[in-house]
């Protein structure tokens, strides 16, 4: 005897179950939802009361800022980057970044042409000391970072780069790749680097070490040294300080 199938009236009782069970799923994501919104809206109201308990920490101190904006990230509110409202006018720093993103790019490009474009973070911290005024607040290495992260947002020719356990800031329109800061990382500790040693500490073949330096003398980061030896070096003209 053969099997009858569920008929018209069971396909249309598994219809109305699947609708009633999308239903009940979007409502509980709505109440999820809703939760969540009003949970986050009690920890901005908690955040503002903090800023305004904190405000002059958050002004004056550098790691108290630092560390002010990851709570605020964690909330979806960034106060130190706002030019207007509520955040602007309890901490009056609606224009830190701002500020401090034109310095350096005037720190920058005064020495680009002693440095080629690349400047190390230590001694863009030294030159705004010298360009800031003396009643600005102090400023650490993660404001510098964050206000070239604004920089960039003018398109190329700021960026922030990370080599090894140094960090740089870059002002020329370049486009650096690993292989680029491979190189930067290894001529760290002498301030130069041979096309022999890039083969042999990178592991690259003759061609990819080549092309890297033809790439880096073009953007002028690097200098061409024929004279000093059996082997021609490539000297990082922001890396000359440190090697001395």
């Amino acid at each position: 005897m053969r099997r009858r199938g569920p008929g018209i009236a069971g396909i249309q009782r598994a219809k109305r179950q699947e609708t009633v069970i999308k239903q009940v799923g979007a409502e509980m994501e709505e109440v999820e939802v809703a939760s969540m919104t009003k949970q986050m809206e009690v920890f901005k109201s908690q955040l503002e009361i903090f800023a305004t308990k904190h405000k002059k920490d958050i002004r004056k101190n550098p790691q108290f800022r630092a560390q002010f904006q990851q709570m605020c990230v964690q909330v979806g509110v960034d106060p130190l980057n706002s030019k207007k409202g509520f955040w602007s006018e309890l901490l009056g720093v609606g224009d830190f970044y701002f500020e401090l993103g034109v310095q350096i790019v005037e720190v920058c490009l005064a020495s680009q042409k002693r440095n080629g474009g690349l400047m190390e973070m230590d001694d863009v911290m030294k030159s705004l000391k010298k360009v800031r005024p003396r009643n600005a607040p102090e400023v650490s290495q993660d404001d510098c970072e964050r206000a070239v992260k604004t920089l960039k947002n003018l398109g190329k020719g700021f960026d922030f780069l990370k080599v090894g356990n140094d960090s740089l800031i870059q002002s020329i329109p370049a486009e650096l790749n690993k292989d680029h800061q491979a190189v930067f990382k290894l001529a760290m500790e002498s301030g130069f680097v041979t096309l022999s040693q890039m083969i042999k500490e990178l592991k690259w073949t003759k061609l990819q070490a080549t092309k890297c330096l033809e790439f880096l003398l073009k953007e002028t980061l690097v200098w061409q040294d024929d004279q000093s030896g059996a082997e021609t070096t490539y000297w990082f003209p922001f890396l000359l300080g440190r090697a001395t």
